[in-house]
């Protein structure tokens, strides 16, 4: 019954399909393209939210008979990027302190991959490296993007920027800090997390986490046969606070001085309350 379910939501959702990656002797007209839809595209961050699950499912629709080679599917999810400053302690003097710091042109602050195996396995490294898929990849990309276009913000010519040493400089920085995010929960690997169905139909359970930046989130999937890319296809999810979440952000934006006299107002009043209790149960 699911997935008789699953089959005539796809139908209904339309023909949002992907565009091939060009490659040398593949045919303008794409044999295998994918049809996707998600559970929800809005997910509202309240006083009390403490994560949400999206549901990404998809199919592979085909022109032609099935192509020989095996079929796997491969969904990430991406949030919202910035930079980000990621420093080194050192024990000096038997005292842990802040030494050498890198500032990290830009990296996403919520990233999953999930797939049908294990990634080194279904996915070749070329075919990494041309998408960006794996974490490392991704957040290698996207500060080599913004370094560029920092330089040509300065009057740099493009070709001539010394990209690798600064990258090479980063390198270890980057490594620590996806790290720290993957122990944190906010940069997660779900291998063999993907379903597929009868070579067909496929579906992925995402789990976003309580710490969520506000923002727009991209949804990838990519259909590979043999660990190269034929088809891929993106959508997006809306994370906004709503509520009281909503207010206590916007006065912290529009009204700093104001939302600092209120914090203390509420912490004085949280602080004479409890001391008030405290006296009553006493007595």
């Amino acid at each position: 019954m699911r997935r008789l379910t699953l089959i005539a939501t796809l139908i209904l959702a339309g023909p949002a399909m992907a565009q091939d990656a060009a490659q040398d002797g593949v045919p303008d007209t794409p044999v295998e393209t994918i049809v996707s839809g998600l559970s929800q595209n809005r997910v509202s961050i309240t006083a009390n939210f403490d994560g949400d699950e999206i549901l990404v499912y998809g199919a592979v629709r085909r022109d032609a008979p099935a192509p020989q080679g095996r079929l796997d599917v491969i969904v990430t999810a991406e949030g919202p990027s910035g930079p980000v400053t990621v420093r080194r302690k050192e024990r000096t003097a038997g005292i842990w302190i802040n030494r050498d710091s890198v500032n990290i042109s830009s990296a996403p602050s919520f990233y999953a991959v999930a797939t049908t195996g294990k990634l080194d396995e279904i996915l070749s490294a070329e075919e990494n490296r041309k998408h960006a898929i794996s974490i490392d990849q991704l957040v290698h990309l996207e500060a080599a993007d913004a370094a560029t276009e920092a330089w040509v913000a300065r009057g740099g010519d493009p070709d001539t920027m010394p990209l690798f040493p600064i990258l090479l400089a980063e390198g270890e920085f980057i490594r620590s800090m996806i790290r720290v995010r993957t122990n944190e929960g906010r940069y997660r690997m779900l291998e063999n997390r993907v379903q597929l169905s009868e070579q067909t139909l496929f579906r992925a359970d995402l789990t976003l986490p309580s710490n969520l930046t506000e923002g727009v989130y991209r949804v990838r999937m990519f259909l590979l046969r043999d660990g190269k890319v034929i088809a891929n296809h993106e959508r997006w999810i809306r994370v906004r606070k709503e509520g009281l979440e909503r207010m206590v952000f916007n006065l912290s934006r529009e009204q700093p001085l104001f939302y600092g006299l209120l914090s203390l107002a509420i912490a004085a009043f949280a602080g004479w309350a409890a001391s008030a209790a405290t006296r009553l149960i006493r007595r």
